[in-house]
């Protein structure tokens, strides 16, 4: 008789959301799978490990990110699973006295942003360039810290600060705005767009497009030795997400993140982090058209290109 075998051990880093709880504390559970949770805090310092070094079978993973990595070769795809999720336009500050009082004055301007492939970065930029029509090529744009993808060339107009504090910039004039420089305390320091979150419920019903930034990431040796492996992983995901759902129900206290999510149903409806590519296919074609404009992509793909052929009709 062949010996039974155990479960698979999957080293796992996944941030600890409301939506991930009851996989990060067991009570969610893979048929067999075992997730080996590695706590990284913040998250973000996972991405590069992974993309770097392989690090994890499974991991989180900015959108803008993976396609970048995918773009050069690194051995990992994306299940359809958007673990966070945000709205763009609030993240984009401007210095008053720096003459920028419309989207359009930025450009002959710098502009900061941690990274040039930050996911925030690219939904800000693509919006700026979209909806208010922003040539992204006339701005500068200032970067702080390395790319995740050590193999991305950055374009001409990326100038390179390493180090530097966004928001420091920012008050002090030395950029005229900056996309996700967190709280600024200084009076010169307002949002770029006027009423940010009336802005991005009005986008959502015009675009139908609801942002993606995370998703999850499993290295290609695992998904091609096991082909069950993929629709396994995304099951567990699903019933962990399934589990919270039921919670914004319930009159149950919240947590802040769990709470910003059960606000945002009033604009995206009731399931504030839906899966799969079907009910995601605007954000995902909107971020990859972005990501090629931007720069960031050599050529368009496809998302059905991106994610396990395993999970395509999974939602």
């Amino acid at each position: 008789m062949t010996p039974a075998r155990g479960p698979v051990v999957l080293k796992t880093a996944v941030a600890t959301y409301a939506h991930t709880k009851g996989l990060k504390d067991g009570t969610v559970t893979a048929p067999g799978i075992r997730f080996e949770h590695i706590e990284v805090s913040p998250i973000v310092a996972a991405f590069r490990r992974m993309v770097r070094t392989l690090e994890f079978d499974v991991s989180e993973m900015a959108i803008t990110t993976y396609l970048t990595a995918r773009a050069h070769g690194k051995p990992f795809t994306a299940l359809p699973i958007f673990v966070m999720r945000q709205f763009h336009h609030a993240p984009i500050a401007c210095n008053v006295k720096s003459g920028v009082k419309s989207p359009k004055d930025l450009e002959g301007k710098k502009v900061g942003v941690r990274a040039y492939t930050v996911t925030t970065g690219v939904w800000a930029r693509g919006i700026l360039a979209t909806e208010y029509g922003v040539d992204l090529d006339k701005v500068t744009w200032v970067v702080v810290d390395e790319e995740h993808v050590q193999e991305y060339q950055k374009p001409s107009n990326v100038l390179e600060r390493p180090g530097a504090n966004l928001g420091q910039m920012l008050a002090q004039g030395e950029l005229a705005a900056a996309i996700g420089a967190g709280q600024v305390d200084s009076p010169d320091v307002k949002p770029l767009i006027a009423n940010p979150r009336e802005a991005e419920a009005a986008w959502y019903r015009k675009t139908g497009i609801y942002p993606i930034n995370h998703t999850v990431v499993v290295k290609d040796s695992l998904l091609q030795a096991d082909p069950t492996l993929a629709p396994r992983i995304f099951g567990a995901f699903k019933e962990a997400k399934a589990a919270f759902l039921k919670q914004l129900d319930s009159p149950a206290s919240l947590s802040g993140d769990a709470q910003a999510l059960a606000a945002r149903r009033s604009i995206v409806g009731d399931d504030p982090l839906p899966n799969g590519v079907a009910r995601n296919r605007k954000a995902l074609e909107a971020v990859i058209q972005f990501a090629r404009d931007q720069k960031i992509l050599p050529r368009a793909v496809s998302p059905e290109e991106v994610f396990a052929r395993d999970t395509l009709g999974l939602e």
